[in-house]
């Protein structure tokens, strides 16, 4: 008798003969091994067939299953008793007191006096406390002063003043030489609480340092509490404080709090770079561990439009870190709702059980002292279920995955070698299948997307961001049942006159072989997250080689099928949380991605992508039962009444519920525009209230509620005004190009812009000098436009070199904190050879937008009373604002 793994094409005649084989029906017998050859053949073996409900529903329950484990891990924040260290209810009562005073922009009296208050307040006690301890504790608070260029949202320059930073210095009495770092900002976004974001991460730090101060077992070395007072405005405190305090050269590692997200678990998504011993040290020490070398990985691809302070340390301190932030619910993230109710008290515990434990690791550990020793490699690092993390350098890794790939090419090469597989038989079968599998991806994909145009097409976008099973329901429908229908398709016609149990046998071998070719492939390119692929193929494998006997001999038995699942439930298990670590970041964003990006694409292929990876070891199954119509009509039904609902209308993007609200964001400047000549004289001035909504669906749900802001008012670029002539807080220009404005009075604000060129100088070299001077709010943009033919050489910000062109701008932001001097800045510029007569006149535009973002100025009777009229489902955030240009 030929191998099982054979796949043996026979001319069929007559009609496919199952006959039931058990009792309870739950499985056939294929009496001729699932072909038809000549009935006066005895059959050599007889074999199992699935029938088609068992197999939807084995697959169902151990996908149902598997996703509920999951989310039962990510519900069990704490695991077993806290031991005591940490007071999660004095952290609460922090966290409460900090945002009790609102929100915290940077330059507000909240965010300089209050808050910088209460903190110096706290940080007393705790010394006073533990004054006659082993440990010495320092204060200082810092107000920098300094510029920086990143390449942050296309890159731009930053230029702070007299910013917040307090320092707190924790240190064995006796003093120490090796100190780490962990920082939280209490500054704020405007017209948001920042509960999560970032408070309840200096309630945590505070907690923490009452800890440590409070140990009776001195400190090895030391450690640096940083509250930083501006990192909303891209990071600017903690780039003053690695760049110019005294104590910043003794920093070895650091660990920073982030928040991407309202409440949940905090989870390492950054760490390194290199030093794998840090992240060793959290392996070791966490209680609740929660970590992702995907989510680094990831996140450093640039892909997610966030950063954090870990950049800066990294990169202007050149020292390694662990970044750690709360990810669940990023919904409300930046908005009102971020309050201190909506973070769990279990939440603080487990972060506060974490950062004291890492800390108090590393502050006892030699290697923090000569940490240049342990540098270099990186780490592959994965927690299963926030129960245990997995973790071993990466060269280990690339070695595993080597040894997967081997064992899985010798599996295979096994099976072409098998008798009546010669002349390459079994090699071009599998070819031939793969080919099939990846055809049936990309048709897939394409008929995904071609429903989700239609969906754009007919005003339902985002009708899954306050249902987002709806999105399952439709485009995981779609994907689920094209695949099917591909295959079979192919089982019925392409492969008709093949044994169903060959046929099944081979479809495992592709799967496997797709999953190691992208092993290699990852491998090869030297990412950690290749472990993923690793374990896709480990398990499956290792299942397959224990259950090759029962298939041989039973085919596709209950048995069997049971094992084979329970042999993929670890490797799926953490891909489920993988893939839900991906919708739970990427769904909120499309609420705060601009109106550029179509929402439907990229959630429509992150869910057809999802399916195919999740789909492709229960491609076996699919050849193994007798028929799939019941399961293409069942997921036909609910794509059919799910598309239906949604063209409908009846799913509503947006939710203002106060349990679970789904806000759309909404940004409404009341502005006063200003354009100057080359003689300096006013060109043209205008007032008004200019909206941008921040995601896909523009106006179209605002219109009803407030009939004036349509798209009659819709602006238009003028490509000869600096960033079209708008007051662009950051420069997200290319993100949101639809954006409206609506007449309004002009505003007058108590402490107006003052600008003034103080000098215009030639140079020997050639160019042009020219030497300004502002005094204006807290929070300003500068935007440099040279013409045609001009170029900026060298200014005064930054390195001295001008960088991060935006398509011939230069965005500088400013920002300053409490009675900050005169801003004075200069630039040098070539002027153009040949000037542009079709252009605007002179060398350069330049332009300085004000914000006011908080105090009385930030409101007007305008402004106020169109707030008023929002739905309550929209969170609209507003501010004044001027723009001034001027030619030169």
């Amino acid at each position: 008798m030929e191998s099982d793994t054979t796949v043996r094409r026979i001319k069929p005649f007559g009609t496919h003969n199952y006959v039931a084989a058990d009792n309870d029906g739950s499985r056939e017998r294929c009496g001729n091994n699932g072909y038809s050859g000549d009935p006066k053949r005895k059959p050599e073996v007889s074999l199992y067939l699935l029938r088609e409900g068992l197999a939807a529903s084995l697959v169902s329950v151990f996908i149902l299953v598997l996703w509920g484990l999951v989310h039962l891990s990510l519900q069990q924040l704490v695991i077993g008793k806290p031991s005591g260290d940490f007071n999660a209810v004095r952290a609460r009562r922090h966290l409460e007191q900090i945002t009790s005073v609102g929100p915290r922009p940077v330059g507000s009296q909240e965010n300089e006096v209050l808050t910088v208050g209460y903190l110096l307040q706290q940080i007393e006690n705790i010394r006073a406390e533990t004054a006659a301890g082993p440990h010495k504790l320092t204060v200082d608070v810092q107000r920098p002063t300094g510029t920086f260029s990143i390449d942050f949202l296309g890159g731009f320059t930053s230029f702070y003043d007299r910013v917040t930073n307090i320092a707190v210095r924790l240190e064995p009495k006796g003093g120490t030489q090796h100190l780490m770092l962990a920082n939280c900002h209490f500054d704020t976004v405007a017209n948001s609480p920042g509960a999560s974001d970032d408070a309840v991460s200096c309630a945590v730090m505070l907690e923490v340092l009452h800890a440590l101060a409070n140990q009776s077992t001195p400190l090895h070395h030391g450690v640096i509490f940083l509250f930083n007072g501006a990192e909303e405005n891209i990071l600017q405190a903690s780039h003053g404080f690695i760049t110019q305090h005294p104590w910043a050269k003794q920093v070895r590692a650091f660990i920073n709090l982030e928040a991407a997200g309202v409440g949940g678990k905090e989870v390492v998504f950054q760490t390194g770079p290199e030093n794998p011993w840090l992240v060793q040290a959290y392996v070791h020490a966490a209680k609740h561990p929660f970590a992702s070398v995907v989510g680094q990985e990831v996140f450093q691809s640039g892909i997610i439009p966030s950063d954090t302070d870990f950049r800066i340390y990294r990169d202007f301190g050149n020292i390694p870190g662990i970044d750690l932030a709360f990810i669940e619910n990023g919904f409300i993230y930046h908005t009102k709702y971020d309050t201190a109710d909506r973070i769990l008290t279990d939440s603080i515990q487990r972060a506060g059980d974490n950062i004291l434990a890492v800390l108090r690791y590393l502050v006892m550990s030699e290697k923090l002292a000569d940490s240049s020793e342990y540098r270099h490699g990186n780490m592959v690092f994965f927690d299963l279920l926030g129960v245990v993390v997995v973790a071993y350098p990466a060269r280990v890794g690339t070695i595993l995955n080597y040894m997967v790939a081997t064992a899985t090419f010798l599996y295979l090469a096994k099976k072409a070698s098998l008798p009546g597989n010669g002349g390459g038989r079994y090699v071009r079968d599998l070819a031939c299948a793969t080919g099939v599998a990846v055809l049936s991806w990309f048709v897939t994909l394409l008929s995904v997307l071609i429903v989700a145009l239609i969906v754009t097409l007919l005003g339902r976008s985002m009708f899954w961001y306050n249902h987002f099973y709806a999105s399952i329901c439709l485009y995981g429908a779609a994907a689920t049942g094209k695949m099917i229908l591909i295959h079979t398709l192919a089982k019925n016609l392409y492969f008709g006159g093949v044994r169903l149990v060959e046929l099944g046998d081979l479809y495992f071998d592709v799967s496997l072989l797709l999953w190691c070719c992208s092993l290699v492939w990852l491998t090869q390119q030297g990412l950690c997250s290749a472990y993923v692929p690793m374990l896709m193929v480990a398990f499956p494998l290792a299942t397959r080689l224990l259950l090759a006997k029962e298939f041989k001999n039973r085919g596709a038995s209950v048995k069997y099928s049971v094992l084979y699942l329970l042999g993929l439930a670890l490797p799926y298990v953490h891909f489920m949380f993988l893939i839900w670590v991906v919708f739970e970041i990427f769904t909120p964003i499309m609420g705060r991605s601009g109106t550029e990006i179509p929402p439907e694409v990229v959630l429509a292929s992150l869910v057809t992508l999802a399916t195919i990876f999740l789909s492709s070891f229960f491609l076996h199954f699919i050849y193994l039962v007798r028929s799939t119509k019941w399961i293409l009509a069942g997921l036909g039904s609910v794509f059919v009444i799910m598309f239906l609902l949604m063209s409908c209308g009846l799913l509503f993007p947006y939710s203002g519920s106060p349990d679970s609200p789904r806000p759309k964001r909404v940004f409404l400047q009341h502005t006063t525009r200003t354009f100057h000549n080359l003689q300096g004289q006013v060109e043209s001035r205008d007032s008004g209230l200019w909206i941008n909504s921040f995601d896909y669906t523009g106006i179209q749900h605002i219109t009803p509620h407030v009939p004036e802001i349509n798209d009659s008012v819709r602006t238009h670029c003028r490509e000869d005004r600096p960033f079209c002539g708008y007051p662009w807080f950051l420069p997200v220009k290319f993100l949101s190009k639809k954006n409206w404005y609506l007449p309004a009075p002009e505003v007058s604000p108590s402490s107006p812009v003052e600008f003034s060129l103080l000098s215009k100088e030639e140079t020997s070299w050639g160019t042009i000098k020219m030497t300004f001077s502002v005094k204006g709010p807290s929070h300003m943009s500068l935007y440099l436009m040279p013409h045609r033919g001009a170029s900026l050489s060298t200014w005064s910000f930054g390195d001295g070199t001008p960088q991060f062109d935006l398509s011939g701008e230069y965005f500088v932001f400013y920002s300053h904190g409490l009675d900050a001097p005169t801003w004075t800045f200069w630039f040098e510029i070539q002027p153009p050879r040949d000037p542009d007569p079709s252009g605007p006149e002179g060398m350069i535009s330049v332009a300085i937008s004000t914000h006011y973002f908080f105090g009385k100025d930030q409101r007007t009777a305008q402004l106020e009373e169109i707030l008023r009229r929002f739905p309550t489902w929209a969170f609209p955030s507003s501010w004044v604002s001027t723009y001034d240009m001027y030619r030169y």
